[in-house]
């Protein structure tokens, strides 16, 4: 789905310090109306306490951040009504039914009877658990607690949902059923959606942007394709020649479109190009009109966990080996929505 032109969140100059250390450094972004946008970075990048400075649980040093078009320091109880949390723990209560479970949320919210009842019937149907409404959440599965969680997170109807890994521990079939889940409301819906997520084929499929964020600092930001295509000369062709591999090195380093090439084993030969897809026929052509043959060839592809090295120096997986969840911690004490 196309971004609407209208900002869902903007931010300006955004700053967070903790004494003498800044943990967030003057970060400018804007998200537009209806997309999903990505939040990735290694742990003490400075992407949790973006966030939790955007849902109001942390106060800037400086900079301005306007979420649902209020201001996140002057207006944090409006920004608080014009947003859902999905953390990263499961919290729904164990001894209550997924249906009370969203009518207690709701309460929370001002809601009157009726319209608690009326959203709370749609929001079960839509994630796919009106058959269960009436069983008590100890008996859901992993997978459905996460889609009660997150119809419990649009109860009171926001305009931004904020998720942090929506998907974390799921099996397969689980996940995906999440992000069907995220796809249709994005389709049906102008909800805007910030995600995090350590698993890179999940922003991949979700997100119209994906900003990498490092040492307090937006590093990269820009739709997954453009990051992918950004990074010159990252995709890898593999290819066995049946010759000696630095005889057809020669020929192929002449080519415009070799970004680099490495002769290995004696005839197996790595190649990094721009276009892998575009390369690979190019190069069977050349070889053979050298008056040799392709034994085998395989390419692999740059992916976001590619990009994200680029920019940060580690993998994501490394980073989610010791990481706590964004918003875990929930509201401040004494904290009233």
């Amino acid at each position: 789905m196309e971004p609407r032109s209208a900002a869902a969140i903007r931010v300006r100059g955004l700053t967070k310090r903790f004494g003498t250390f800044t943990a967030v450094d003057a970060v400018s972004f804007e998200v537009s109306e209806g997309e999903a946008f990505g939040l990735l970075g290694p742990n003490g990048a400075g992407k949790t306490t973006l966030i939790r400075m955007l849902t109001t649980l942390l106060p800037p040093t400086s900079g301005q951040a306007m979420v649902a078009g209020h201001d996140v320091a002057a207006a944090p109880h409006a920004v608080r009504e014009s947003i859902g949390v999905i953390p990263q723990a499961l919290t729904s209560d164990l001894d209550l039914t997924g249906f009370e479970n969203l009518d207690i949320y709701g309460e929370f919210y001002g809601m009157g009877r009726r319209r608690r009842h009326e959203r709370a019937a749609y929001l079960l149907e839509l994630v796919g658990l009106a058959q269960r409404a009436d069983d008590l959440v100890a008996t859901y599965s992993g997978g459905m607690r996460r889609r009660l969680e997150i119809a419990r997170g649009l109860m009171h109807e926001p305009k931004v949902l904020f998720l942090d890994e929506p998907t974390i521990g799921l099996d397969p079939q689980s996940r995906r059923a999440v992000w069907e889940l995220l796809e249709r409301l994005r389709h049906e819906t102008s909800l805007t959606i910030s995600l995090t997520t350590h698993y890179m084929e999940e922003a991949d499929a979700l997100c119209d942007r994906i900003a990498i964020v490092d040492g307090g600092r937006i590093v990269a930001l820009d739709t997954p394709a453009a990051l992918k295509a950004g990074l010159a000369g990252a995709d890898r062709i593999e290819l066995e020649v049946d010759a000696e591999g630095e005889r057809i090195a020669q020929v192929l380093r002449t080519e415009p479109y070799v970004r680099g090439l490495t002769v290995e084993d004696g005839n197996r030969l790595s190649v990094t190009t721009q276009d892998g897809a575009r390369a690979i026929p190019r190069l069977v052509d050349r070889v053979e009109g050298a008056g040799r043959k392709v034994v085998s060839m395989s390419l692999h592809a740059v992916t976001l966990e590619d990009v994200f090295i680029h920019f940060t120096g580690r993998t994501l997986r490394e980073s989610a080996a010791r990481k706590l969840s964004l918003l875990d911690m929930g509201l401040p004490r004494g904290t009233r929505i």
